[in-house]
């Protein structure tokens, strides 16, 4: 499996994320520019975190102009694996690949530490590693992480089993305690409705080996890879 890590200016997570890939996962893996318009080769294409663009405007909606944003449109709509972390998250809903929106925080404060996710569907390329019910420790950092949906959307959502985590307690209660920036029911990430593209505030790369203080975020990435 190849991976592709997408590069905008002010992207600070790619060279985290491509070293998860090369060095833990042991997967073939390239960074490509927001200026690069051509995606095919790759299986996977990882929209990582950072601040793209500087966040001018909001977050996300300069990227989702890019070279590289249209051949990531193009990548998805023809069934390739997408996962879109934080800002990457950010982008993929700019440019329509995921319902929904991300807000800033609640507190309009930036949120930086651990936090606790439950799965709610292990049938999903990124979720088939774990079963649902589980609870995962993985950070977030972010400022704009609230995700909203009309309620509409939001139990369409909900019927196609389209929400992929929620900030949740350590023993799995979901409540408005666990949720660190006010996103509508709890929701950490979601897939789209043909099940091939991910997005998830919280950030994987940062919870994929014991001295990071948890390892859980590599269940998402052997999901990935697994045939």
């Amino acid at each position: 499996m190849k991976f592709a890590v997408c590069v905008f200016p002010g992207s600070n997570c790619d060279y985290d994320v491509y070293y998860v890939i090369r060095d833990v996962l042991e997967k073939e893996v390239d960074f490509v520019s927001h200026r690069d318009g051509d995606l095919s080769g790759y299986d996977c294409v990882v929209v990582p975190g950072g601040f793209s663009f500087g966040d001018y405007l909001r977050p996300g909606a300069l990227a989702s102009k890019t070279p590289l944003a249209e051949a990531l449109y193009g990548f998805a709509s023809r069934g390739g694996i997408v996962l879109g972390i934080c800002n990457g998250f950010q982008i993929l809903t700019e440019l329509g690949l995921l319902p929904g929106a991300l807000l800033p925080n609640e507190s309009m404060r930036f949120v930086c530490g651990d936090v606790y996710l439950r799965v709610e569907n292990d049938g999903t390329r990124l979720t088939g590693k774990l079963e649902r019910g589980d609870v995962v420790k993985i950070p977030v950092a972010h400022h704009d992480g609230r995700y909203y949906v009309l309620d509409e959307e939001l139990k369409k959502m909900e019927q196609r089993g389209q929400i992929l985590f929620r900030y949740c307690s350590e023993d799995g209660v979901v409540a408005p305690e666990s949720n660190p920036n006010g996103s509508v029911s709890n929701i950490a990430g979601v897939m789209n409705k043909e099940g091939n593209v991910f997005g998830m505030m919280p950030h994987p790369e940062r919870a994929s080996e014991d001295i990071l203080g948890s390892h859980d975020g590599l269940m998402l990435w052997y999901s990935l890879i697994s045939d």
